[in-house]
């Protein structure tokens, strides 16, 4: 492809960017003439033949718009920052399209940030991002606690708590309905016949794992099925904690479960990975499902029964109200999306 760039050099013959003023000087016109036609929300102030012939020599001389000064001049970054967990969490990628297709057609740029799921690193972000001007944040990833220092950040910048849910926070939350889930799987065990269940817990810092508890405990007492007691709770939601978790299971309870609820895709594939180890089938011995719908959870033999979490959605609906907040909208209300169930081949009927 030809580069139609005209290039421009200082006295020592070295390129250099194109301002405002190069403009003007091609076309003979004003500074703020150029300026108003290349602002989006001043364009209109300049007739359509001369504003086509700035657009037309900026694109050639290369122009670019210096975003730190229109910051200056409208205080504005045209930036909003994601701050997620953990972004080696493949539960997180839809959230953040979701996020980005948003934000992009109004011409802004997401900014990720990660915590390692630590609230001290979170603190720091928040201070680190309202030092640089953002226009808004939105939290993915926050912990029980975290409430007042995203309370504080409110006072300054626009700020939405996504994916992961907090209480008693006056900011907009956007997630979805996580006691409604484990309610869901909970039902699906008493249909299929199911009468000692058992759970893998999540961390209790994170609140959608204890809502999916509180949901799945109060669909298995409604049903009468009896619940194993929970020997411990996953220092993380991963495939490890998983199968640690199900080893303990095995080992400390006198009984052995017929459904097992993990509180993540991942911790139920470590799960069934301990079940195949100690002899036992899946379905026909232990059904078992997760939650979150990711990638591939449809594709293991079994596939795994599981919640779907609505990522893209929830993402661009936490976009939505940062913006609706940045606009200057008071009464921005929080966002609670349905889970959906799906059934598949790791969960069947009690033989």
């Amino acid at each position: 492809m030809t580069d139609t760039t005209d290039r421009l050099e200082d006295s020592f013959g070295v390129v250099r960017r194109a301002t405002l003023a190069d403009v003007a000087r091609d076309l003979k016109i004003s500074p703020s003439t150029v300026s108003r036609a290349l602002d989006p929300n001043r364009s209109t102030m300049v007739n359509k033949a001369t504003r086509e012939k700035i657009i037309e020599s900026a694109e050639r001389l290369g122009y670019r718009p210096d975003i730190q000064a229109r910051s200056l001049m409208t205080g504005r970054t045209q930036t909003i920052v994601v701050i997620a967990a953990d972004l080696g969490n493949r539960w997180l990628t839809p959230i953040l399209h979701g996020v980005a297709s948003r934000v992009s057609v109004e011409g802004i740029v997401p900014i990720i940030a990660e915590t390692n799921d630590d609230s001290r690193v979170l603190d720091d972000l928040i201070d680190h991002m309202l030092s640089r001007r953002v226009d808004a944040m939105i939290v993915v990833g926050a912990r029980r606690g975290d409430g007042p220092s995203i309370e504080r950040a409110a006072r300054m910048v626009p700020m939405v708590v996504a994916a992961r849910p907090l209480q008693d926070v006056s900011v907009p939350v956007v997630t979805h309905d996580d006691r409604r889930g484990g309610e869901m799987i909970g039902q699906h065990f008493a249909d299929l016949g199911h009468r000692v269940v058992a759970q893998l817990l999540g961390p209790g810092a994170v609140l959608n794992f204890p809502l999916r508890n509180e949901g799945f405990t109060s669909a298995i007492e409604s049903a009468g099925l009896r619940q194993l007691p929970a020997i411990d709770e996953a220092l993380r939601p991963t495939y490890d904690e998983g199968a640690r978790l199900m080893h303990r299971l095995l080992d400390v309870s006198s009984d052995v479960p017929t459904a097992v609820f993990a509180h993540n895709d991942p911790m139920a594939i470590g799960a069934m990975s301990v079940i195949r180890e100690r002899g036992l089938r899946i379905p026909e011995d232990i059904s078992i499902a997760g939650y979150n719908d990711m990638p591939l959870t449809s594709l293991i033999n079994p596939g795994l029964t599981t919640v779907r979490y609505p990522g893209w959605e929830v993402g661009h609906a936490a976009a939505e109200v940062a913006l609706r907040l940045f606009a200057g909208e008071e009464a921005v209300e929080s966002v609670s999306l349905n889970p959906v169930l799906k059934p598949r081949g790791s969960t069947a009927p009690l033989p």
